[in-house]
This record gives C-alpha cells, sequence and structure tokens, in this order.
C-alpha cells in the first residue's frame, strides 16, 4: 500500500466521498459524545477540586484529560463502530458478490480503488474530528463548571491555557492518525478475506470491529507510553508538566 501512495495510484473522486462519510456524515455523533463525556467528567472532577480549594484546576485537568486521552481514544471508538464496520460489511459483499474478481477483469487494483481511498479518508479525516471533539469537551465542561460550581468561563479557559502544553496538543492529532490507519486497514483486510456468503459478512464486520477496537486500545498505551518516556527524558516537548503548572 506505501508503495502505491509513493506512486501517486490515489482515486481522488473515491477518496473525498469517503473522507465525506468519515468526517462530516460522523461529526454530529462525534461532538455529541465529546461534550456528555466533558460534561460528566466535570461533575465527577469538580465538586472534589473545589473542596480542596483547587476549584481553579478544573479546566486545566480537563483539557489535559481531553488531549491526551479523551478525544482522540473516544472518537476513534466511535469511528471504529461507525465507519470500520462500514468498511467491512461494503468491502465483504463486494468479495462475496465477486465485485472483487470483476475489478481485477477490468485490470483495476482493489488495493488502489478500494483501500487507499479509505485509509487516506481516516488518517485525514480523524485527527480533524479529534481536534473539533476537543474543543466541544471543554465547552460542555465548562458550561457545567460555571452553572453548577461557580467557576467562570473566563477561570476556566485560563487554567486550560496554563495546564496545557504545545505537545499535548499534538499528541491528540498525532494519536488520531494512527488509529485511523488502524481503522482502515483492520477494516478493509476483512472486508476483503471474506467468505461464506451473507453469513461471513457479519462476521467479519464484527471482527473487524473488535480488532479494530481492542488495536485502538493497545495502540494507545504504546503511545501514551512513548510520549510520556520522551517528554521526561526532554526529547520531545517539555520535560515535566510542573513546569507549565508552576
Amino acid at each position: 500500500m506505501v508503495v502505491h501512495l509513493l506512486q501517486g495510484k490515489i482515486h481522488r473522486r473515491n477518496t473525498f466521498e469517503q473522507m465525506s462519510i468519515v468526517g462530516p456524515e460522523s461529526l454530529l455523533i462525534a461532538l455529541l459524545t465529546a461534550s456528555f463525556v466533558g460534561m460528566v467528567f466535570t461533575i465527577q472532577v469538580a465538586r472534589e477540586f473545589v473542596n480542596l480549594g483547587a476549584g481553579t484546576a478544573v479546566g486545566g485537568v480537563l483539557m489535559i484529560s481531553l488531549a491526551r486521552e479523551l478525544a482522540p481514544v473516544l472518537t476513534a471508538v466511535i469511528i471504529a463502530g461507525r465507519v470500520g464496520s462500514a468498511f467491512a460489511a461494503e468491502l465483504g459483499t463486494m468479495r462475496v458478490t465477486e465485485q472483487i474478481d470483476a475489478l481485477y477483469m477490468l485490470r483495476t487494483d482493489p488495493i488502489d480503488y478500494l483501500v487507499i481511498p479509505r485509509v487516506l479518508a481516516c488518517c485525514l479525516m480523524l485527527p480533524v474530528l479529534t481536534v473539533l471533539s476537543l474543543l466541544m469537551g471543554m465547552f460542555g465542561g465548562m458550561l457545567i463548571a460555571d452553572a453548577l460550581y461557580g467557576i467562570s468561563h473566563t477561570l476556566f479557559i485560563d487554567s486550560a491555557r496554563r495546564f496545557i502544553t504545545t505537545w499535548d496538543l499534538f499528541s491528540a492529532p498525532i494519536k488520531a492518525v494512527a488509529f485511523g490507519l488502524l481503522i482502515a486497514v483492520i477494516g478493509c483486510n476483512w472486508g476483503l478475506t471474506t467468505t461464506g456468503g451473507a453469513k461471513g459478512v457479519g462476521q467479519s464486520t464484527t471482527t473487524a470491529v473488535v480488532t479494530a477496537l481492542m488495536a485502538i486500545f493497545i495502540s494507545n498505551f504504546f503511545l501514551s507510553w512513548v510520549m510520556f518516556q520522551a517528554r521526561q527524558c526532554g526529547a520531545i516537548g517539555p520535560k515535566a508538566d510542573t513546569e507549565i503548572i508552576s
């Protein structure tokens, strides 16, 4: 697949169609999920922080949590369930109905025509969805913090600005690209290897989603570990968050 990309074998029309499916058509559910996650997180954290006299840290804690873990992981889970399953089901149906074989007869490589547009769409649109989810999660948390705990919008935003680092902001899109690659490759792989008719399509779809979810969680651990170690060693970003907090 990398060779195909380097050779410029990209079907632009298919790529834009898949980008529309992955991005705009998934935007509403991603934003709704992020907003309520931000609200719930604030409810769980704000009261305890206020009781401890650390209410000014609520915005910063939510921002760090969303940027490092919640926004990229939850958005990827949504895309895995919505888009990864669609990839597996669509390509699986094409496989069992011999449409893939028809592409070969037309001298069209299924990797070029079907897989690469989906991979590019996920890798390009998932970071965008992640950033928008991050902003929506912060907005939801800010509303709850102000309405229930009297933490003003200005204080909330200032806390987020002081706590967050440049590397935290970059880590979310980096993770999103990795998750997008995993979702697309796993969904397409299970779709193209489907056998057994309609039953096989259902099994491939289920397996693709489960495999993608496991891959997201496992890769998230290793990505977080590498990023944390790099920061501690001073190789990437600030050496420690305490520099920003202090």
